[in-house]
């Protein structure tokens, strides 16, 4: 008996080690690959580094002081992460009006995230040297009805991005907007009891606005 263990033993341990290593190289039962979680994918060093250098930002609605349109919810009312731009006209009076890039960068998401967004924009957006919100932040458009752009895409500032929208029926027309600090491509949630990596768009805006309040830009073409 003692002879046939030890002739066994070994045996048996090969047959486990071999089977392990199957599992692990060979054609063994498929895994189901784990979800992949927004909150974890990032922008690369390299894609920081290359992204548009935004010296100026605009409001994404309107003139580029806002003009005929109107905050209806600001930041951190009522717990929201953003501003809720409308066009003067409130109700659906503003729906399919032109959202435009706050700034030059490069869309690193475009599409509809999930239940309440709607189409959702975000673009990334490298800031000058010694700025205190940098290197990087992203600005978030909402509720689209359309989207005019692609990820990956560059854009500057004042390009038209999308149309304004309804989250599919969710709501009046509005535009969702919000500025985030940091890499962290990630659709997120509108609402919580801190800011998270948020920031006011509007305060955002006129501190880096970079111009004076007389000087106009071009007027976008209309298509």
């Amino acid at each position: 008996m003692v002879r046939i263990m030890r002739v066994l033993f070994p045996l048996a341990l090969a047959a486990v080690v071999g089977g392990m290593i199957w599992l692990r190289f060979g054609n063994g039962p498929a895994r189901t690959p784990k979800p992949l979680d927004p909150a974890f994918v990032r922008l690369t060093p390299l894609e920081m580094a290359t992204l548009p250098l935004a010296t100026r930002f605009d409001m994404p609605m309107g003139s580029e002081h806002g003009a005929l349109t109107y905050n209806a919810r600001a930041f951190r009312v009522e717990r929201h992460l953003g501003d809720d731009l409308n066009g003067i006209g409130g109700g659906n009076s503003d729906l399919g009006d032109a959202v435009y890039a706050a700034g030059a960068g490069r869309v690193v998401y475009a599409g509809s995230p999930g239940p309440g967004w709607g189409k959702m924009i975000l673009i990334a957006h490298r800031l000058p040297d010694g700025d205190e919100l940098g290197p990087v932040v992203q600005t978030m458009y909402a509720h689209l009805d359309t989207i005019r752009v692609q990820s990956g895409q560059k854009v500057q500032r004042g390009d038209k991005i999308g149309t304004v929208g309804t989250a599919e029926g969710a709501y009046l027309a509005h535009l969702h907007f919000e500025v985030r600090l940091g890499p962290y491509v990630n659709p997120g949630q509108g609402y919580a009891d801190t800011p998270l990596n948020r920031v006011s768009p509007e305060q955002f805006i006129r501190a880096h606005r970079g111009a004076t309040d007389e000087a106009l830009n071009q007027v976008p073409l209309n298509e």
